[in-house]
Formats: C-alpha cells, structure tokens, sequence
C-alpha cells in the first residue's frame, strides 16, 4: 500500500500544474455524476415499486373480464350453435387455463392466497363443466347438456363471487403496499438529497485541499518575495523537489536567493575592505596633515621677523616705550599662539583674537596703506528674567580646527596691498533656516545643503585669483591631495608671471583641507570674487548644531 501510494505521489510529481488541475476537476465531475444516477436510480425503483401497487387488481379485473367472456361465449354457442361462438369459448378459455397455471394451486394460511387458491379451483370447475356442455352440445345430448351447464353456471356465480372478494382483498392490500412506496418514495428522495449533500460537501473538501496543496506554494513563494522585497534575505529555501511550473519557480527561486546572499556577502566583503583602507587613508590624510600644520604652526618667516623688530626699534626711537611695549606685547602674544599652540581645535573668538593681533602688527609695518574692518553679530537683547535664565549660544564660540582664519587673512593681506590701498573685510554672521538667496558664491558651496550656520566671509579688493588656480585649489581639496598640479605651480613661479600675483596654494589647500576633515564634508568653503567683481573673497560657513 505505501509502495502504491509512493509511485503515485512521483507521478504526480512529474505532470505539470494543468494536468494536476484538471484531473482534480474530472475527479469532482466524475464523482458527482456517479452520486447522481446513483440517486436517479433509487427513485426509479421506487416510484416503478409505486407503479406495481395496483398491477395484481389490474391483472385480476383482466381475469374476470375472461371468466365473463368464456361464459358469453359458452351461452351464445349452447343459444345458437354457431362456429363463431365456439371459436371465441376456445380462445377465453385457454387464456384462463394460462393464467390459472400461475395462481396459487395449494392451500395457503395467508388470506390473500387462499382467496387465490379459492379462485383458482373455481376456475378450473368452471372450465371443466362449461366444456363438458360444450360437448353435450355438440353430441346433442339434452340431459348431460343441462346437467353440466347448471353446474358450469353454479360455478361461475361462485367464481365471480370470490373474485369480488379476492378483488377486494387485493385492493386492500394494495392500498397498504401504495402507501408503504409512498413514504418509501419520500424517504428516498429525503435520502437522495442528503446523500448528494455530503457527497458534495466531501467534493468540495477534496477539491478544496487539492487546491490548497496546489496554491500553498504560490503563497510561500509569495510571502517570500515580500520578504525580499523588504531586503529581508535570510528566508528558508523551498528545497521542491517537483517537476511542475511551481517546482521550477521555486528552484529559480532557491537559485535567486542564494544568488543574492553571496552577492550581499561579496559587497560587504569589499565594503569592509575599502572601509579598511579608507579609515587607514584617513588616518595617514591626518597624520600627513597634522605634520603639515605643525611645520605651518613652527615655521617663522625671517624676513617677517626682521621687517617686525625694525618697525619695533624704529617706534622705540620715534615714540618711547609705551608703543613699543604694546607692539612686541601683539608680536609676543601672535608668535605664542603659532608657536606654543598645541591642540587642534579653538573657538571662532580665539581665531578671531589671533586675527586681530595679526593685524595690528601688519598695520604698524604698513601703516594707512592697510585697512581692515570686522563685522560681528551682535547678541540678543534678553528683554525678560526668563528669557535670561534660558541658555543662549554665542556663535563666536562654534569649534573650529586651528589656524584657519589667519592665513586667509594673511592671503587677502598680501594680495590687496598689490593696490594703492589695502582693503581686507571680516565678516561673521549667523544664519538659520537659509534660503537659496543666503548662499553666496561658487564652486563647492553651489551644492551647500546647511540651514543653519555661522558664515564667514574674508574679501580683499586685490587684482583677485585667477580661475585656473581657484580651480585647482578647489579640486585638490575635493581629491584630498595637498598640493596643485605640477603644472599649474611651475607656471605661478614662471618669470613671466606677474610679481606679487605668484601662488602655489599650499596654504589655502591645507585650510581647507582641515576644515573638510575636522566637518566631514566638503560644501562647507568656497572661494568667490569679492565685492564689485573685484579681489577674493573666501567664505567659510561652520555648521551650527543649535
């Protein structure tokens, strides 16, 4: 049995997913038309049952109409003595001959047989007398003649009593028969529509779980393909072992799946990699540019230091000692923060003060030739007592990497004087939710994507910086790399550029290179023309996290 239930779940197994639903739908058709002839047929029967009730009364009324027409036919040939009459006596009389061969031709303890019984030796007395005138008749003799049709009519009055009688018996037994088929009639069809409704509840339970077993993998493969689709990976393969189209789905599908794992695991292989490498990047990127500002930071220009400490005796001699003790006091404090600056990171207010000593040594060597003017945002007026309790943050103290305002300073410084009149503006201020109109310049900072940040802004109005070299800067702070190209650096320094506009960008590359390491992102500087179109400009905008 388990050998014959194994070899059809491997044929089925190989028929394709129409076959298996049509031999499911044949089944349900074949087994719901065997149920309906099957209750067809018990109906027939009993209504043909129901048709027999009244047969055997049919039957006897045809019996007794052949008594009467023996007896017709007897006295019409005893009357006249035709050819007629005798042939019509012959002809009766053999039809009851043959049906009272099949009555009952032995007493009975039943009554409706031994009302047969009863008949059926009047029958035969009545055959026999009424023959034995016919043959009086015919040898004409009188006395047997009216002896034998005396007994013969004895016989038929006895014999047409007791078919009334059996008539009536039957009739009454009948009528019990009729209303046992009736109800049997009423039963079965009560019967019928039962059993054609647990047939078709069973019908429909088997075509129901034949499709369930069809359509269940449709919905696992359907669940599954949600779970991917959720880029939920880790689902159970199917492992279907089927030949049909849904077998074939999920092998495609196991196939897939296993695909996508090893792909996944592939990309995060190389993602960890690359993070690998790039953190290690990263890390020698800073260490490279940590040295490069510590050589900036240590590095003090000689001829600076000369032109300072001239301008230094040449106010001690010119104005006494008040002057000069407050010049080398600037001189003292800018070469400190340079020099003794040891963490990596200051406020924009102490950025600022560098900035401001810086400047001050630079007007006193150059004198009305050098004009610097600073804007600051002014704080909030704090109007009530609670309004004064709640914390308020100052922009000037955002973080920033070190030494990154003074060399822009110094750049706009050295490239303004090329004019009459240098004129080098600072400007800081804090802006929130910005608008497209709040962003200022070019290059990088056209994809900016802050809202909220403190700008600052540093314009000269010198003869500015080409495009190729604002260019190249920008780029090389994309690329991380800390220089410009060969070639661009080679043509600065040519002897046919012209003097004072000589760049490398050494400078403001590592400016904004720290600035793009220190934040993370590289839409946060810019460098623009300045005011009118002319000099530079360089904008800065330091995220605020308010």
């Amino acid at each position: 049995m388990n050998r014959l239930a194994e070899k059809i779940r491997t044929f089925l197994q190989n028929k394709s997913l129409r076959w298996k639903i049509m031999l499911s739908v044949f089944l349900a058709i074949f087994v719901m038309l065997a149920i309906l002839i099957f209750t067809l047929r018990l109906n027939i029967n009993a209504i043909e049952n129901l048709g027999d009730s009244y047969k055997s009364n049919s039957e006897l009324n045809d019996f007794s109409q052949m008594i009467a027409e023996t007896e017709k036919s007897m006295e019409s040939y005893l009357t006249y003595h035709t050819f007629d009459s005798i042939d019509s006596y012959y002809m009766f009389r053999n039809k009851v001959e043959e049906f009272s061969e099949k009555m009952q031709d032995n007493p009975s303890t039943d009554g409706v047989l031994q009302k047969e019984y009863i008949v059926n030796q009047f029958a035969k007395s009545f055959v026999f007398y009424s023959g034995k005138a016919i043959s009086a008749r015919r040898a004409n003799n009188i006395e047997e003649l009216t002896y034998y049709y005396k007994k013969a009519s004895v016989c038929y009055s006895m014999l047409m009593s007791q078919l009334l009688e059996w008539n009536k018996v039957l009739l009454e037994q009948n009528a019990r028969k009729y209303e046992a088929d009736g109800r049997g009639i009423r039963a079965s069809i009560r019967f019928s529509f039962v059993f054609f409704g647990v047939f078709a509840l069973l019908i429909f339970f088997f075509v129901y779980i034949t499709i369930t077993n069809l359509t269940k993998p449709l919905a696992d493969i359907s669940e599954v393909a949600h779970r991917v689709s959720r880029r939920d990976f880790d689902v159970p393969l199917f492992n279907n072992n089927s030949n049909d189209e849904i077998g074939n789905i999920c092998r495609a599908f196991d196939r897939m799946i296993i695909s996508i794992r090893e792909y996944i695991d592939t990309i995060w292989e190389k993602a960890r990699t690359e993070a690998e490498l790039k953190e290690k990047e990263i890390e020698m990127q800073a260490l490279y540019t940590d040295a490069q500002l510590r050589a900036l930071q240590n590095q003090i220009n000689p001829h600076f230091l000369f032109n300072t400490l001239n301008t230094g005796a040449q106010l001690a001699m010119m104005e006494g000692a008040d002057k000069t003790c407050y010049f080398i006091e600037q001189v003292s404090n800018f070469f400190r923060y340079n020099i003794q600056q040891q963490k990596r990171t200051a406020t924009i207010d102490e950025e600022l003060g560098l900035v401001d000593n810086f400047v001050y040594i630079m007007k006193v060597r150059f004198g009305n030739r050098l004009e610097f003017i600073k804007e600051l945002p002014s704080l909030p007026e704090l109007n009530s007592p609670l309004e004064k309790d709640l914390p308020h943050k100052n922009p000037l103290s955002e973080v920033i990497p070190v030494m990154v305002l003074q060399p822009l300073v110094e750049n706009c410084i050295k490239h303004g004087l090329n004019n009459s009149k240098g004129v080098v503006k600072l400007k800081v201020r804090e802006v929130r939710n910005a608008l497209p109109a709040d962003l200022h310049g070019s290059g990088l900072m056209s994809a900016c994507q802050l809202k909220n940040f403190v700008e600052i802004s540093i314009v000269d109005n010198g003869s500015g910086i080409s495009d190729e070299i604002k260019e190249s800067v920008l780029n090389a702070v994309k690329s991380e790399s800390t220089r410009m190209p060969a070639e661009i650096i080679e043509k600065e320094m040519s002897p046919v550029s012209v003097e004072g506009s000589k760049h490398t960008g050494t400078g403001l590359i590592n400016v904004f290179l720290r600035l793009k390491l220190f934040f993370h992102r590289d839409d946060i500087f810019d460098i623009c023309s300045g005011e009118d179109g002319k000099g530079t400009k360089f904008i800065i905008r330091i995220p605020s996290h308010v």
